[in-house]
């Protein structure tokens, strides 16, 4: 069998980072309630870490992608290096990791309905169009308006014409 494809896959590449080249990032809307952690603690206390690290090469280091409460359960265990895949090293834009962590995300969970509005009010203040959004988050255009009406709905419309049907008298 030829293996050579399997090259081009982050998962053929774990390395083990310093755990001080590894920070969190400030987007992740996925929440774990306390007894969830305890039990990822102690699922990586008995069997090890099973998954690594999905994280994006930044200047200082490495942002987690995926995997944002196993970083913080190697912190808290005080471990020093965490097993690691590096993606997309040749993008560099925070829309592009945001993008990433809510791929992977979805694929397996629930998001917080506020959070990822956060998110979606984000990418539009990056440039990003509805579609580009709705293309690179797995979203529907309903479900990009409908985020986009929880949080800074003055601010995301500010640009669009509306009826001028109504008066003020």
């Amino acid at each position: 069998m030829d293996l050579e494809w399997t090259k081009k896959h982050p998962v053929s590449s774990v390395k083990w980072i310093p755990i001080g080249l590894i920070h969190g990032n400030d987007y992740n809307p996925n929440k774990v309630a306390p007894p969830e952690m305890r039990l990822l603690e102690l699922s990586i206390k008995e069997d090890g870490y099973t998954q690594p690290i999905v994280v994006w090469r930044v200047d200082d280091g490495y942002e987690v992608i995926d995997g944002f409460h196993r970083h913080l359960v190697g912190n808290n265990l005080g471990l020093t290096h965490l097993p690691c895949v590096v993606i997309n090293d040749d993008r560099t834009e925070k829309g592009d990791r945001i993008a990433s962590t809510i791929r992977h995300n979805r694929a397996r969970g629930k998001h917080q309905i506020q959070a990822m509005s956060d998110i979606v009010v984000e990418l539009s203040r990056r440039n990003w169009s509805d579609e580009k959004i709705a293309k690179e988050l797995g979203m529907d255009a309903d479900e990009v308006l409908r985020l986009k009406q929880i949080t800074g709905l003055a601010e995301l419309f500010a640009e669009e014409e509306f009826s001028e049907a109504w008066e003020v008298e």
